[in-house]
């Protein structure tokens, strides 16, 4: 499976990039209380936080709200799935637990303060590409609404779109039953390649401890 982003995307945002990472044979089960606890905590330390500033001035947060403004989306409209974790948050409406990955995938999200997605492979098939949506696309998104694509930054295979840093489609969400996995980390454009990595890495072996299996990354420019 090649993943690259589409020319017309990596013109209008200069270092747009992406951290990939492959999962094989993993284990999805209810999250362990060491991760159930570090989540809590982590979101009261947040809300504490965000006492004393805004959700929009967190500079990732505002990064990607930019990049959402220059895509063409209006980030008040349109808020990219990092800045409404911490909108969340700060409501002291805390994320519960779900399953083992999705968990990981918003404490990291919280963490890195960017978008983070994760897909079952099984229900992918193809090439994915990085791009800009068209106004006649749309897909039935995880928040149970038919969401418009047009100027959303999108993530397609030969299907179809089926992710967006805005909200992901109901078509392969990651389940008790998934065994192979990409997970994508919408990086700042910002941040410099080894630091991404870094990023990427540590994300990944977190995960790897949690689930088992194996797994390999790669940072797409």
């Amino acid at each position: 499976m090649d993943i690259s982003i589409d020319r017309e995307l990596s013109s209008l945002i200069a270092g747009f990039k992406i951290g990939a990472i492959f999962y094989n044979q993993i284990e999805v089960g209810e999250s362990p209380q060491m991760v159930k606890g570090r989540l809590q905590l982590f979101q009261e330390s947040i809300y504490f936080d965000l006492l004393e500033k805004k959700v929009q001035d967190i500079p990732s947060v505002q990064e990607w709200r930019q990049i959402f403004k220059t895509a063409g989306k209006d980030p008040n409209r349109y808020r990219h799935s990092a800045e409404a974790l911490f909108r969340r948050v700060h409501k002291q409406n805390y994320l519960q637990p779900i399953n083992s990955s999705i968990d990981l995938n918003n404490f990291f999200s919280l963490q890195y303060g960017v978008p983070i997605g994760i897909y079952d492979l099984s229900k992918l098939s193809g090439d994915i590409t990085f791009r800009i949506g068209k106004e006649s696309e749309q897909y039935t998104g995880l928040n149970g609404r038919a969401n418009s694509l047009d100027n959303l930054i999108i993530s397609a295979d030969d299907a179809g779109p089926f992710g967006s840093p805005f909200v992901d489609s109901n078509r392969a969400p990651v389940t008790f039953d998934t065994k192979d996995a990409v997970q994508f980390v919408y990086l700042q454009a910002s941040t410099p390649k080894e630091t991404a990595e870094h990023m990427v890495a540590s994300l990944m072996d977190m995960f790897v401890q949690v689930h088992g299996g194996q797994a390999q990354f790669k940072i797409v420019e």
